[in-house]
This record gives C-alpha cells, structure tokens and sequence, in this order.
C-alpha cells in the first residue's frame, strides 16, 4: 500500500489550486485556533472545501476546540476527518463521537514511547505523531519502534520534499503529514507541494 499524504494548513484559495493539481490524499485546515496564522473560520472552510477536489478529503484541524463547535465544521461538509491537537482525552473524544461520526486523529507530541502509548488507547481513528503543534521539527523516530502501536499512524515533524521520502522509508507510517516544510515565507509553496507529493508517491 502507498504512503498516504496530507499536507495541512490550507488557507488561500491558490492553495487549493496547488493541492489540486498535486493530488495529495488530504489536506487540512486550521480551526478555531487564532494562535495560528494558517487559522480559518467555517465559512472560509466550507469555501476552499467547495473548490477542492471531491478526492481530496478535508481535515479539520483543532486544539482542544468545544465539540460542538468542532463537529459543525464535519456536520455542515466543510471537513471529512477531525483532527485533535491539544489535550483532548476519552472523555472529549466520547462527547465528539456523540455529535459526529467522521474519523477521528489524534495528534500526539511525542518525547517518549509511553507519549505514543498513550494516544493509542484512545478511541481515535489515527494517530498522528509529531514534535509538537506545528514545530517544524522532527522528534526521535526510535522512540515509535519502541512503542506498542496498533493504530494507523501519520508521521509529522520536519518533513520536506527532501527527507519525506527516506522518513516514509524508515518509518512505514499510514502516512505523512507537511505543513511548513511545503512553505516559502510562511505561504504553501506550489513548486514545493508538487515536490512533495511527487517524492511520496509510491513509496511502500
């Protein structure tokens, strides 16, 4: 099976045009985050959603975000998947499984193996390992052959056009997530996301 690959932090719509063309496996947008300078409202969302191809799923990406709030990015179209960030934990995850029914990832910041076991006895759908909330860094890749994981996992942190295809190689994640790593001046770059996908691609 292909590495699958999601590229996140969508905001413009030339973004959408870029990811388009790229053909990624997802892509993501930023909520109710104002931290962040990538951060969307749900009308903005629900606007690059419509422009987006139909097989190119959306994930709403959120930190620690009321559940109601949250599912009304799923429920009115605007995201396929729901992507937790912050803290969120069983309780959280029952409440948003009440609401919605769209797969569920749980973003982990890992600096231990127990990091990732912990993530991975909650009810998500995926994990999503990472150094931290949108770091650009990579964390120590070990530390997931060390861990008891029996989820399908995204591989997060410091990845690039240059290095996503020997991390998909080393690693053998479900699949990578970029972000920065596909920027220039803190926009998406075209020609890196092009790269990017293009370097995935394939990869078993």
């Amino acid at each position: 099976m292909s590495v699958k690959i999601k590229l996140c932090g969508m905001f413009r719509d030339c973004d959408i045009d870029f990811v388009n063309e790229a053909k990624p496996d997802y892509i993501g947008f930023i909520v109710m985050f104002p931290q962040s300078r990538r951060n969307i409202d749900l009308q903005t969302a629900l606007r690059l959603k419509a422009r987006l191809s139909p097989e190119i799923k959306s994930v709403a990406v959120s930190v620690n975000a009321p559940t109601a709030a949250l599912a009304e990015f799923a429920k009115l179209g605007a995201a396929d998947l729901l992507q937790l960030h912050g803290t969120e934990n069983f309780d959280y995850i029952a409440e948003l499984r009440s609401l919605t029914d769209v797969p569920l990832i749980k973003a982990v910041k890992v600096t231990s193996a127990a990091d990732i076991e912990n993530a991975n006895a909650l009810d998500a759908d995926f994990l999503l390992l990472d150094s931290g909330t949108g770091s650009g860094k990579a964390f120590d890749h070990s530390l997931i052959d060390r861990a008891n994981i029996s989820k399908l996992f995204f591989l997060a942190g410091g990845l690039t056009p240059e290095n996503v295809r020997a991390a998909a190689l080393e690693v053998k994640p479900y699949g990578v997530d970029m972000s920065s790593g596909i920027e220039t001046d803190k926009v998406k770059d075209r020609e890196k996301i092009l790269a990017a996908v293009k370097a995935v691609r394939n990869v078993l």
